[in-house]
């Protein structure tokens, strides 16, 4: 399916929670990541915040893999990382960036990059050569890029596929109260050095922000066919809208033009983190459809890469926060989405959506 062909039918084929608060002894699980895998599974990723909802304190990082291709069933929730007991601004997810040359998953995350009893922003990356079956130990890329505060998406990152930087490895993120903006960081050798690429910046930058400030956020990014990156971000402190930031890069990530940034004021947010995926040339975005609440995650899809939204569907009405999707390269009629789900609070579980796409179907 292109750009030529509209989605005449589409419906949700299957929910199911992958994690719930209180399990395993943990408060709640949070930041859902979601990607494909080389090898044809579905991986999983989660926050697990030991004793609070809080953005800092401990935390395990955990993951599930699909044992099939649709995520009809999953393997048993495994920690890959514990940042122990005594941290209190522990693990900030992060992103899920899948190196297709090399059949390669890497996870970037940071630590302290809230500053709360802690200094030092540190920047780390795990990686997996079978599949997400096993992982490395983390490596702390700040010997290379710095201990600037940097938190990667949530999301995934990308592996460009067309020049300009065919190969590339692109991760974008944002910052703090004290550096914030929007960042990317670099790789052109399948994640073995990193460098920072192009940024925008909060204004007035490194401020104290007060409603109505320019504040790009979390953010996710995709590569589009003829080769640049469009990035899209919360937009924190609702500058001219309670809608989404869009930039655009079209030097692989080297730098966000601040003149190709706009707002899109047909996406519109409560703030907060939102999945934005490229599929089979459809663009799909999806986030909490409120400028008030958290509520209604919503499914949106774009022919035209985003200048106009010609359909959407309700994922769930209520509580809804962070989402992420993937879908499995080349002609899969499926899109996956991983969300923030509850009742009255979004951190009630994280629930894994299937969505069939195509009439063909």
């Amino acid at each position: 399916m292109d750009l030529a062909t509209r989605l005449t039918r589409i419906w949700e084929l299957a929910q199911r929670p992958l994690w719930m608060q209180g399990e395993a002894e943990v408060s709640i699980y949070r930041i859902p990541l979601l990607s494909y895998t080389p090898g044809g599974h579905l991986l999983a990723v989660a926050e697990a915040r030991k004793y609070s909802g809080g953005d800092a304190g401990p935390k395990f990082m955990v993951i599930r893999r699909s044992v099939d291709e649709l995520g009809d069933e999953w393997e048993a929730m495994q920690v890959i990382v514990d940042d122990g007991y005594l941290i209190f601004d522990g693990l900030n997810l992060g992103n899920v960036i899948v190196d297709d040359e090399k059949g390669i998953i890497f996870i970037m995350y940071t630590v302290c990059n809230h500053h709360d009893r802690c200094d030092v922003t540190s920047t780390k990356l795990l990686k997996s050569v079978d599949d997400g079956l096993t992982w490395s130990k983390p490596v702390n890329i700040s010997e290379q890029i710095g201990t600037q505060a940097f938190s990667p998406g949530p999301g995934f990152g990308i592996q460009k596929k067309f020049a300009p930087y065919k190969g590339r490895l692109v991760s974008c993120g944002h910052g703090n109260f004290n550096v914030d903006g929007v960042y990317c960081l670099l790789s052109d050798d399948h994640g073995m050095t990193w460098r920072w690429g192009g940024s925008i910046k909060g204004i007035p930058y490194g401020q104290k922000k007060v409603e109505g400030d320019f504040v790009p956020d979390e953010c996710q990014a995709v590569e589009l066919s003829n080769g640049s990156i469009m990035l899209n971000a919360r937009n924190q402190y609702h500058f001219k809208c309670h809608c989404r930031v869009v930039a655009w890069s079209y030097d692989g990530g080297e730098t966000l033009p601040i003149q190709d940034v706009y707002e899109d004021n047909t996406l519109i947010e409560p703030a907060c983190a939102a999945g934005l995926l490229l599929h089979r040339n459809v663009l799909f975005f999806s986030n909490p459809k409120s400028t008030v609440a958290r509520v209604d995650l919503t499914l949106r899809w774009s022919y035209d890469n985003g200048t106009t939204w010609d359909g959407e569907l309700q994922i769930w009405d209520k509580a809804s926060g962070y989402s992420t999707m993937t879908a499995h390269p080349g002609p899969s009629q499926y899109v996956f989405i991983l969300f923030e789900k509850g009742i009255t609070s979004t951190t009630e579980s994280i629930e894994f959506v299937r969505v069939s796409l195509y009439d063909e179907v």
